[in-house]
């Protein structure tokens, strides 16, 4: 029998080189692949004679092929043809560099044609790359959700498939941790019918039930270790810092003042850490609202101290960017503040380097990512540990940085607003200090959301900003072109909207835009050396208009890009649209925010409604829950959120609820129970 630890290369048909594949996709052990969830379904509805093939619209038909197909090329591309039909009509079905298809689909053969259905202006019906097999293959499968899994390079969904298949039917799930008569109050299914039914859902009802056990796990054990933290945390007795005039002092001196929120919440800061609790703080606010200056006052009161502090953050190009603001800061004001830039890319001697500088105390703050954490950083006397875009951090990643120190306050930041509600249970650790104004000197983004027949105006727009020297981001949900639809839980059927993508996008772009216009493109799947290098592009003013996916929500501060576009903005949770927008807005110029929504919608959605009448961060925190109802199980996820797999914060308010409501039960009537960590729950993603 198979468990959780079983290396995948032990599991039968897994040779070495399917190992290595899976193992890029961090999938080394049966719990790995378990836990490795579909990314969508598709529906496989029952076949359809070719006179009821609907224009645009996905389906499967049962055809005979009519002759030996034939490949003509053009354009440097292969185009392969064949022509198919039943008694009611026929089809032109066409594929693109498969020239091997005339030796395996041959003249007289019935096999099922799935795919995208064009009408051309001839009358005739095309398909374009339809999937094909045999009628009893396509009958095993008819009327079932199959997954969609993330794939990686050399990966196949079908090899997925059958890999499931033969871990589930061997595994030895462990005992079920929560009683039958809490599952059934509840209103979960057990666990072990959870993880073969959110692989392989009979029903829409199985996808839900299965979903709300996986986010409830999620969230018990995240509400758990919150809770645990909260206790140990009261236990913990501080060494206090003494307090310093060198932040007043530098205050008084910068070229703008301070909000009023600003200065309350660095007394909030000070307090904590010159007080005899040791400080667990989150301090948050919008994008811009200026929590970054915080964070730097209070390094200068550590180092005031004598001590160090360190800050990090969730991307390199992000940690280089505080570093240099930093030492700006330092040279225009004279601060005595000693900083070192700590990330995977400084490598051999200058590495050695700043290792020396933080372990003997010459370096006072120390910037960068997760290279802040390894066990080969040694602290001289680490006495604030700042994690920016806290919900980029977990907490097993958070508890690693403050354990290079003794007993190390932590102030932690974000930019995402939580409504109150959802807080109280997500931070239950943490003390809140709340920034709710920008800077004097910001202009109110302007906002417009509009059909994308009006692109061509936006496009106008972008230019004239150009013009002016400043840049633009346009942001696409996809990556590249997908004629698969994606499963609509709602009516059962596919949804059929045509979403932008980035690598075309960029082209047309390209096309369109004069020649002098310097147009970038960045996504996901890019290395990281390769992103961090667009964005420092991007930011040095190299690119004047940036095609992105959601990669960008947490980017450099670019001050010049003063133009917003969002593709099918409809796609997206109105927190992520305004993390996105956030992007603009952050110099002394006029912005611009377009949310452009798909050509099928008749009339602007009311979350876009929102969007344009707002700029108030936690207001739109508030008005998002309101709109995400309990039965909203599959809308647009925030992906990554708080670190959660499945679980979204807005959509699954209720499940939460649920979730910390039981953790408190359990706690009432068992103090040390600690739940099993693992196959439910990846805790280092939390």
């Amino acid at each position: 029998m198979l468990d959780e630890h079983t290396p995948l290369i032990q599991v039968k048909g897994v040779g070495e080189k399917t190992a290595g594949v899976f193992a890029k996709a961090g999938i080394r052990t049966c719990g790995d692949l378990l836990s490795y969830f579909p990314r969508d379904y598709d529906y496989f509805n029952a076949p359809v004679k070719v006179e009821a093939l609907k224009d645009g619209q996905i389906d499967a038909v049962s055809l005979v092929i009519l002759g030996n197909g034939s490949t003509v090329h053009a354009g440097g591309m292969g185009i392969t043809t064949f022509r198919a039909g039943d008694e009611t009509g026929q089809v032109k079905l066409t594929y693109f560099n498969q020239p091997y298809l005339t030796k395996t689909i041959r003249a007289g053969m019935r096999l099922i044609f799935r795919g995208k259905v064009r009408y051309q202006k001839n009358g005739l019906i095309n398909m374009e790359q339809p999937s094909s097999c045999k009628p009893s293959e396509y009958e095993a499968i008819t009327n079932t959700f199959q997954p969609k899994y993330p794939l990686v390079r050399d990966m196949k969904n079908s090899q997925v498939i059958r890999l499931m298949h033969r871990v589930l039917n061997d595994f030895s799930f462990p005992e079920e941790e929560i009683p039958e008569a809490d599952l059934e109050a509840l209103g979960l299914m057990p666990s072990a019918d959870a993880f073969r039914k959110i692989h392989f859902p009979e029903t829409k009802e199985d996808l839900i039930g299965a979903r709300n056990r996986m986010v409830f796990d999620e969230f018990f054990a995240f509400i758990f270790t919150i809770r645990k933290e909260k206790k140990a945390e009261a236990k913990k007795n501080a060494r206090p810092l003494h307090d310093s005039d060198l932040p007043e002092k530098l205050m008084e001196r910068l070229p703008y003042e301070l909000t009023n929120s600003q200065k309350k919440a660095y007394d909030e800061i000070r307090r904590d850490l010159t007080g005899s609790k040791v400080m667990n703080r989150l301090l948050q606010g919008d994008v811009g609202s200026g929590k970054t200056i915080l964070a730097f006052l209070s390094l200068l009161l550590v180092a005031a101290n004598g001590r160090q502090g360190a800050m990090m953050a969730p991307t390199e190009v992000l940690a280089r960017q505080h570093y240099e603001n930093l030492k700006k800061l330092i040279a225009d004001y004279d601060l005595p503040l000693r900083p070192v830039l700590l990330t995977g890319s400084v490598k051999g001697a200058q590495r050695r380097k700043c290792y020396q500088e933080i372990e003997n105390g010459t370096a006072n703050v120390i910037l960068g990512t997760h290279a802040l954490i390894q066990e080969s950083v040694t602290y001289h006397d680490l006495s604030l540990v700042i994690t920016d875009e806290q919900h980029r951090f977990g907490v097993r990643q958070r508890e690693a940085l403050s354990g290079k120190g003794e007993e190390v306050p932590i102030l932690v930041m974000s930019a995402t607003p939580i409504p109150r509600t959802l807080a109280i249970i997500l931070y239950g650790d943490l003390d809140v200090s709340r920034l709710t104004e920008l800077p004097k000197n910001r202009l109110r983004i302007r906002n417009l959301a509009a059909p994308q027949s009006e692109r061509t105006k936006i496009y106008q727009l972008i230019l004239s900003q150009i013009r002016k020297g400043h840049q633009a981001y346009v942001i696409c949900p996809a990556i590249e072109k997908n004629d698969t639809p994606s499963f609509n839980p709602y009516t059962g059927a596919p949804d059929l909207t045509q979403l932008e993508n980035v690598t075309d996008y960029t082209k047309k772009l390209k096309s369109l835009f004069p020649k002098e216009v310097r147009i970038g493109m960045l996504h996901g799947k890019m290395k990281p050396k390769e992103k961090d290098e667009i964005m420092e592009s991007f930011g040095q003013g190299e690119i004047d208009v940036l095609v992105s996916t959601t990669v960008i929500e947490v980017g450099i501060d670019v001050p010049n890009a003063t133009v917003m576009v969002i593709e099918n903005a409809e796609r997206f949770g109105l927190s992520q649209l305004h993390q996105l927008r956030g992007r603009v807005g952050r110099g002394k110029d006029q912005s611009y925010c377009v949310f452009l929504y798909s050509a099928g919608i008749a009339e602007k959605p009311k979350r876009l409604s929102i969007m344009e009448n707002t700029n108030d961060g936690f207001e739109i925190a508030e008005e998002d829950l309101k709109l995400r109802g309990p039965g909203d199980m599959f809308g647009t996820r925030q992906s990554g959120e708080m670190g959660f797999h499945l679980a979204n914060i807005y959509e699954d308010a209720g499940m939460m609820t649920k979730a910390a409501s039981y953790v408190d039960e359990v706690l009432t009537k068992n103090p040390d129970f600690t739940p099993r960590t693992g196959r439910q729950v990846d805790f280092r993603t939390i």
